[in-house]
């Protein structure tokens, strides 16, 4: 059986204002050079004498100490972990387990009359501590190894997936009427566009609206993945309405309610201009909506807020519409 090969895929020589390389391996493992471990322990051999196998290890491995160091854990909690920066190899430990050592040389001098050596790990071992906490120290190595930043974008990809699996259905719906006549004929006027038949029929022209001011208001990602989704014919039109594949509790209902706002803000601008004015702000409103699921950041709505002229709150009092019969 192969032996996985556990590489490191960010990293930095300092942490928390210590010589301490540090390392965020592929699988998201944060490690600390045992080398470095033991630097800024400022560990070294009772009798300054080489010894087989690293000092660390020898230092817990030793009777006095077992009992603060060990505790209730397991035998393999201080197991080492080998990984490799590029050809390089690295020997390390899982990072909290530093903090262990730290908290368990401190329980020690507490408790028994520690060795001269010991005394000034357990001296350091409280240098270190100040310096970050268990909790912390797994914030300070992705500050440090730049790890962070991706994390965050994991973290935003996970609440992307998160939005389009309440919005995107896997199986399309029965088609009914969504869109009422009432909603282009005020973006027609505002377009200087006859509302006739023949222009109605131009399904580019009524395409690249809806898009921009009913999908386009919709989380992100909504839009690419009903594309995605929704097969095209041989003359390249969609086999179906993109609203078919939403979500009927909240996907839908989401989509009536853009449809109705927009509708609404169009039938009080004068012109093309002051409808885009007003659209753009309440894009930014549905933005903050969605931002976090739904969590809004207080700072920022109460600035859009305010920004909100007369006419768009006149919105909220204009009732929906009624749908064509």
């Amino acid at each position: 059986m192969n032996e996985v090969i556990r590489k490191v895929k960010y990293k930095s020589e300092k942490l928390a204002g210590f010589k301490l390389p540090c390392y965020v391996l592929e699988d998201g493992t944060r490690v600390l050079s045992t080398a470095g471990m033991q630097d800024a322990l400022k560990m070294t051999d009772e009798d300054d004498q080489q010894k087989s196998g690293t000092r660390l290890g020898r230092y817990l491995g030793q009777k006095s100490l077992q009992p603060f160091i060990y505790g209730e854990k397991e035998p393999g909690h201080y197991d080492p972990i080998v990984c490799y920066d590029g050809e390089k190899k690295i020997n390390g430990f899982e990072a909290t387990k530093l903090v262990d050592f730290c908290d368990a040389m401190l329980e020690a001098r507490n408790h028994i009359e520690l060795s001269p050596r010991q005394a000034i790990i357990a001296e350091q071992c409280e240098i270190l501590v100040r310096s970050f906490a268990k909790v912390g120290i797994i914030a300070l190595i992705d500050e440090a190894t730049g790890y962070q930043y991706e994390r965050e974008r994991d973290e935003l990809q996970n609440q992307l997936q998160k939005i389009l699996g309440l919005y995107v259905s896997d199986k399309p719906s029965k088609w009914e009427k969504i869109f009422p006549w009432t909603f282009y004929k005020q973006l027609f006027r505002l377009w200087g566009q006859p509302f006739t038949v023949e222009v109605i029929i131009k399904p580019g022209f009524i395409g690249r609206l809806t898009s921009k001011y009913v999908y386009g208001n919709l989380p992100k990602g909504v839009l690419g993945k009903l594309k995605e989704k929704t097969p095209k014919s041989e003359k390249g039109n969609w086999s179906r309405k993109l609203h078919q594949l939403l979500t009927t509790d909240i996907g839908r209902e989401d989509l009536k309610k853009t449809i109705n706002s927009i509708e609404t803000l169009a039938s009080i601008s004068e012109d093309k201009q002051e409808f885009e004015n007003l659209e753009a702000k309440y894009r930014q409103q549905k933005e903050l909506l969605y931002t976090g699921l739904g969590v809004r950041r207080r700072d920022d709505e109460e600035k859009v807020k305010e920004d909100f002229d007369r006419k768009f709150k006149a919105l909220l009092n204009i009732p929906p519409p009624e749908k064509d019969k």
